[in-house]
């Protein structure tokens, strides 16, 4: 499992997270947790596409 740093900021009543390593990668939600929770799913999707695109 590897580890990436996320930054997270808010506006208004929604959290927006990205983390610089992962470019592309982006998350939201109305808590940090729902943020960090969406933003670990987008990494997961991005990190999974360019290894298809790698192999292909």
């Amino acid at each position: 499992m590897n580890t990436y740093n996320a930054i997270i900021e808010k506006d208004g009543d929604w959290y927006f997270g990205y983390a610089l390593e992962v470019p592309g990668a982006n998350g939201q939600g109305r808590t940090i947790e729902e943020c960090k929770d969406d933003l670990a799913k987008a990494i997961e999707l991005v990190l999974r596409d360019l290894e298809i695109s790698v192999l292909y």
